[in-house]
């Protein structure tokens, strides 16, 4: 087993430091802009809530087309965001890399830069789950 800088070894011996990381670096400077703008930071959330509840998609569904949308835009944020509340959700290993998989034919070449970022912050949170993380 191999441990990263970060000290995250998984039970796969693979290095995963991308999600946490990028949520942890993150975190303060939603706060403080939250505090800036509470209203608007309000009012996402509650669009988020929306977004997300159950209906004819349940949340894991929504939450995989979310990583995959964060793919498609390039966006490390929300790929840590919605790969760790895809795995929340109960998304498989095989059904994020399936849905990856799509985003390399709607984006091309991009995604297949993004896709393994997006897979090993998957695999992050799903090991820290499996592992008993209740942060996962």
């Amino acid at each position: 087993m191999s441990t990263s800088e970060h000290g995250g070894t998984t039970a796969h011996g693979k290095e995963h430091a991308n999600g946490k990381t990028v949520l942890r670096e993150l975190s303060p400077l939603h706060r403080e802009l939250r505090r800036a703008i509470p209203d608007v930071y309000q009012g996402f959330g509650e669009l988020h809530r929306a977004a997300f509840a159950e209906g004819a998609l349940d949340p894991r569904t929504k939450e995989l087309i979310a990583l995959a949308i964060g793919v498609v835009e390039g966006c490390d944020g929300c790929i840590a965001s919605h790969a760790q509340a895809a795995v929340r959700a109960g998304a498989s290993r095989q059904e994020a890399a399936e849905a990856i998989g799509v985003t390399f034919l709607m984006k091309g070449g991009p995604a297949t830069i993004y896709g393994p970022r997006a897979y090993d912050a998957f695999c992050e949170f799903a090991d820290a789950l499996d592992a008993g993380d209740a942060k996962a």
